[in-house]
């Protein structure tokens, strides 16, 4: 009972601080769609992609911080000293590798500009940074912590990125923006790794960087699978069906987001838990959030996304929600098994990339052929992972850190 309490109230808390920056993160989207031209609207999209993809870095440290600190909290302190004095050299890394991988883009996606290519590797650095604090917290269940953390993020963000683009409506200001917001949850989350380098002297740090490489690998397959559709949108569709297909997608990522409070709550117990009862119960509640979303969000006026220019897909938004909806089943369970220290499902993630990749660049698919392929892809990488014998990874040994 005691138990179902802590999940209820880690719960309530965490929901409200990523409804809150999940939502913050919408209107961000609505500002955009308001304030940008479809074609400006396609390059930010394709860019917040690129962003995404680049905090698999964060959700690394988050997911190796959190597990360590729930399955050994007698050591807490050696862990957070550790992720403290790694973080800093992994965030500048991170944005250095995203600036250099954009710049590379910014012809093929027409950005006009080599700035917001640079930008977007400067916001990598804060949102790595955040990535350690968030994984402090999250693995001591300090959910008020982590609840602010994440409102930080959100609110911090669209506030610049807003202010940015009422100065200045272009791809450029846009990127300034998140750049400058995305060191307010740092500055939030400071107080969860200050004062503790010194606690992890003479502690390696080996078995903590092969730990992030395995589970960064993880969540790179799954960044580049809920993010692919949006960079082929932008290379395979005009540039104003890809402005079209960006606010589908507004829809699609408040349908991934949802559910995560569940995903995030439910992570020290399915690090602990030796069976599957914990991700049998968080796939039931993500699944049953993904239908609720299925059936509300298209409800939500087009004139929400972007006004009278993108009513062409008003009839098709349904689509993107269920695209959505999947993928953040696979979401937690790619979770579930870093969780576990278990690594098996990177391989079927990556073929579920290789596939959606093949199937739009052979069929040369519209609107409606993208987001169809991201249904059928998503939906056999669900079945796949909870149906197929021998899909399930491996429980490791208790105590494993």
């Amino acid at each position: 009972m005691k138990r179902a309490g802590g999940l209820l109230s880690g719960s309530t808390l965490v929901a409200a601080g990523m409804i809150g920056a999940n939502a913050a993160a919408y209107l961000m989207t609505i500002v955009a769609a308001r304030l940008l031209v479809p074609r400006d609207l396609g390059a930010v999209t394709a860019l917040l992609g690129i962003i995404q993809i680049g905090t698999v870095a964060a959700l690394t440290l988050q997911a190796v911080t959190a597990r360590r600190i729930a399955v050994a909290p007698q050591d807490r302190d050696t862990t957070i000293g550790t992720v403290a004095r790694v973080a800093i050299a992994i965030s500048l890394g991170t944005g250095l590798l995203a600036a250099a991988v954009t710049v590379a883009l910014v012809e093929p996606l027409g950005l006009g500009s080599i700035w917001p290519a640079l930008l977007t590797g400067a916001t990598l650095v804060p949102l790595t940074m955040m990535g350690a604090m968030a994984g402090v917290a999250q693995g001591a269940e300090r959910w008020r912590a982590l609840a602010a953390i994440y409102l930080a993020n959100g609110f911090g963000r669209l506030g610049c990125g807003g202010l940015a683009m009422a100065i200045d409506p272009s791809v450029t200001a846009c990127l300034l923006g998140l750049a400058i917001g995305s060191w307010a949850p740092v500055l939030v989350g400071l107080p969860q790794v200050r004062g503790r380098a010194a606690d992890a002297r003479g502690t390696s740090r080996r078995p903590f960087v092969r730990e992030a490489l395995l589970g960064s690998h993880a969540l790179l397959a799954y960044y580049a699978l809920s993010n692919a559709d949006a960079l082929l949108a932008r290379f395979l569709l005009s540039p104003h069906d890809s402005g079209l297909y960006s606010a589908g997608l507004i829809l699609s990522k408040a349908a991934v987001f949802l559910p995560q409070f569940v995903t995030i709550v439910f992570f020290p117990l399915l690090a602990r838990d030796e069976t599957s009862r914990s991700r049998h119960l968080a796939v039931l509640g993500v699944a049953t959030l993904g239908l609720l979303a299925t059936a509300l969000l298209p409800q939500v006026a087009l004139i929400a996304v972007g006004g009278n220019q993108y009513a062409e897909i008003a009839d098709r938004l349904w689509m993107f929600v269920l695209a959505g909806s999947l993928l953040s089943i696979v979401n937690l369970l790619v979770w579930d098994a870093l969780a576990r220290h278990a690594h098996g499902i990177v391989t079927s993630v990556w073929i579920a990339v290789s596939s959606l990749v093949v199937a739009a660049v052979v069929l040369q698919v519209g609107i409606v052929g993208l987001v169809t392929s991201v249904i059928v892809v998503a939906l056999a990488q669900v079945a796949f992972v909870l149906l197929a014998p021998g899909a399930r990874p491996r429980q490791p040994a208790p105590g494993r850190v």
